[in-house]
């Protein structure tokens, strides 16, 4: 953050994280052309992957599912399996149409896996 006169403060996009400014990025461009649908948000970690549901209008989680019960880990099989769940627990909450938000992370490996199940699964985007 950066102090400006008046009390303002600033974020300063050269001072954060190649990750950090990819996640604004693309969350800038989602709330953009969203059009009100509700957003795909992807996290992952070394050992697990989230997925999650959100309707930002309203600021609650619609569905999400994750591997924590996963033995396995968070392989790419496992990111399958983490966006075939998804899709089965959004479409019991009545949401078929979302925007995916990959968040910091490349559209590749896990995060194209679990993108590429929700849609087998039936969700669109």
């Amino acid at each position: 953050r950066v102090h400006l006169p008046q009390g303002r403060e600033e974020e300063v996009m050269a001072k954060l994280s190649l990750f950090e400014r990819r996640r604004r990025r693309v969350r800038t461009a989602l709330k953009a052309h969203s059009g009100g649908r509700p957003r795909l948000s992807v996290h992952r970690s070394g050992r697990h992957i989230y997925a999650q549901i959100i309707d930002d209008g309203a600021g609650r989680t619609v569905a999400s599912a994750n591997t924590l019960g996963n033995k396995a880990g968070a392989n790419v099989e496992a990111a399958a399996q983490v966006g075939k769940a998804l899709a089965e627990a959004a479409k019991k909450a009545g949401v078929t149409t979302v925007v995916f938000d990959r968040g910091g992370y490349l559209f590749h490996g896990r995060v194209k896996a679990l993108a590429d199940a929700a849609r087998e699964g039936g969700l669109e985007f």
